[in-house]
Parts: C-alpha cells; sequence; structure tokens
C-alpha cells in the first residue's frame, strides 16, 4: 500500500503541475483582459509537438546521444516555448484584438474557432509529412532512482516538477517585481488609466499573450517527456481540466492556478485508482474525468471565486 501511495503521489503531481503550468496561461490572459483563451489548449498540443518534432529530428540527425540529456531538453524546451509563445502573439493579432471591444461572448466564440483549426492546422502537416497525425517522441529521461525495495523515482519526475516549479517562480518574480511586469498589472487594473499613465496597453497585452501561450509550450513539451504520444486533440480535455484548475484555485490569481492543478491532478489520479474499490467495481479508472468536471461544478456553485480567489470590484 505504501509504494502504491508513493507511485500515485508521484504520477499526481506530475500531472498537476502540467495541469498548473497551462492554469497559469489561462490565469494571466483573463487578468489582463477578463476573458478565457480557451485556444491555451490547443497552443499546448502545438507545443507537444513542436517538443517531439524536435527530439525526434535531433535522434535523426545523431546529435541526441551525443550531447547530454538535459542539453537536449533544454533546446526542445527553449524552441518549443518560443514558437508557442510567437504563436499565441499571432493568435491575439488576427483573431481577438480586431473584436477587442465587442461582447466577450464573440471573442470565445473566436477562441473556440482557433482551437478547431489548430487542431486540423496540425493534423494536415502531420498527415502530410509523416502520413500520420500522431508522432511517438524518443523517451529521454529512462532513469529512476531507487526509493524502496519495490519503489523507484523516475528521473523525468524530477526534473517536470523541479522545472514546473523553477518557471513559475520565474514567472513569479517577473509579475511582481519587474517594470514590465507593474505595467500588465496596471493594465489588468484599469487599462484606460494606465494608457493615460504612458503605459503601451496593446504591447502588455500581446507580452501576456506570449507568456501565456509560452507557458503552454512549456507544458506541452514536458508532457512529451512524460507520455511521448502526441495527437492533435490531446489538448481538448487536457485544457478544459486546466481551466478547472484556475478557476479551482481562483481565476486570475497566480498562485492558486498553481494550487489548483496540483490538487486537481492528484484527486484525479488518486480518484482513478481507487474509484473501482470505492464503487465495488461498478465504475471504472476510465471515469476519472468526472471528477474534474464535478469539482468545477461544486466550486461554480459553493465558491465562485475559487480557493485563493477573491471577489473582483467592478471597474469605474
Amino acid at each position: 500500500m505504501k509504494d502504491l501511495t508513493i507511485q500515485l503521489l508521484i504520477d499526481g503531481l506530475t500531472l498537476g503541475f502540467v495541469y498548473s503550468i497551462i492554469a497559469v496561461g489561462y490565469s494571466l490572459v483573463y487578468g489582463i483582459l477578463e476573458f478565457i483563451n480557451f485556444a491555451n489548449s490547443e497552443i499546448f498540443m502545438v507545443g507537444a509537438f513542436i517538443g517531439a518534432e524536435v527530439l525526434i529530428i535531433l535522434q535523426k540527425v545523431g546529435i541526441l546521444g551525443n550531447i547530454p540529456i538535459p542539453i537536449a531538453l533544454f533546446i526542445a524546451i527553449t524552441i518549443s516555448v518560443i514558437l508557442s509563445g510567437s504563436l499565441g502573439v499571432l493568435i491575439d493579432k488576427v483573431a481577438y484584438k480586431p473584436i477587442r471591444n465587442s461582447p466577450k461572448l464573440v471573442a470565445f466564440i473566436s477562441a473556440i474557432g482557433v482551437s478547431f483549426f489548430l487542431q486540423d492546422a496540425v493534423r494536415i502537416i502531420e498527415a502530410v509529412w509523416k502520413n500520420a497525425f500522431y508522432v511517438n517522441a524518443p523517451d529521454v529521461l529512462t532513469y529512476k532512482i531507487k526509493f524502496s525495495d519495490n519503489t523507484n523515482i523516475p528521473v523525468k519526475f524530477l526534473f517536470i516538477v523541479g522545472s514546473s516549479i523553477f518557471v513559475m517562480g520565474i514567472v513569479t518574480l517577473f509579475i511582481n517585481k519587474t517594470k514590465w511586469g507593474k505595467a500588465m498589472r496596471a493594465v489588468a487594473q484599469d487599462s484606460t488609466t494606465a494608457s493615460l499613465m504612458g503605459i503601451n496597453t496593446e504591447k502588455m497585452i500581446s507580452m501576456t499573450f506570449f507568456i501565456g501561450a509560452a507557458l503552454g509550450g512549456f507544458a506541452g513539451t514536458l508532457f512529451t517527456i512524460q507520455y511521448s504520444l502526441v495527437h492533435p486533440y490531446v489538448g481538448f480535455v487536457l485544457g478544459i481540466k486546466s481551466f478547472t484548475a484556475a478557476v479551482f484555485g481562483g481565476i486570475g490569481n497566480l498562485p492558486g492556478a498553481m494550487l489548483g492543478g496540483i490538487i486537481l491532478g492528484l484527486i484525479e489520479t488518486f480518484g482513478s485508482a481507487f474509484l473501482s474499490n470505492l464503487t465495488n467495481g461498478i465504475i471504472g479508472s476510465e471515469y476519472k474525468d468526472v471528477f474534474a468536471f464535478s469539482i468545477l461544478i461544486l466550486i461554480l456553485i459553493f465558491k465562485p471565486n475559487g480557493l485563493l480567489g477573491s471577489t473582483v470590484k467592478e471597474k469605474v
């Protein structure tokens, strides 16, 4: 039982940190525009494909086996982060900026349209390039550290958790301590007043989309490192769960988004493991998604501001 608990804890934290990173991307954009960028789930998917393809290319040209694994992962993550962030800015310019002052429902429909477009675009590109709509990335982190007689801790778990904490720490410091972060928070507080104070609001919005999308690409590459198999529809359900994590922690609250993702990952993993026992075999682990959506419904009913969220005062 102890070994099973440790393994479930490892799996839950791994999944939870992926949720957390995407949830932070949702919260960043919401904090500025009060708009949920549902296309961020597909940016995550694109980032996963980019990370996978970079690792595959490094393997094909013989570089992957001749350089240290951390350097190969750094290359894959860096390329994925830059391209995903740039894609986020492009999406904002094409799909969101022209309708910036329209009703929020219009932006929501636009985000859904972008999501479907990215799914089909990646599927077409992969079909033309490789005659397949999915990729299998090389498993580069296969080492395990012996924890007990029956339990080993995968190095990829330590890498995912460590890099996630580092990146989220950097983002938090950037938002709270830098001039650009303060400008972004000023735009979130009152964009009109921030503009009158000399802040380029459009530049801050673009920066927000870049950071949010870059986090999606980072999470996508971590997903590739953990699970290897990536397909064009991998971001849909995972993105909804990450949105649930953001709402759970308090939408617009970065620490809340991190906490919500970790808790959701643990609840889903432990719940799915014991679901069959709790229901005497009536419901199996294939119903694990029920946990995420049940949490979303309960939070919206009983605590719509989330665990760490606060009541948002109307801006005047």
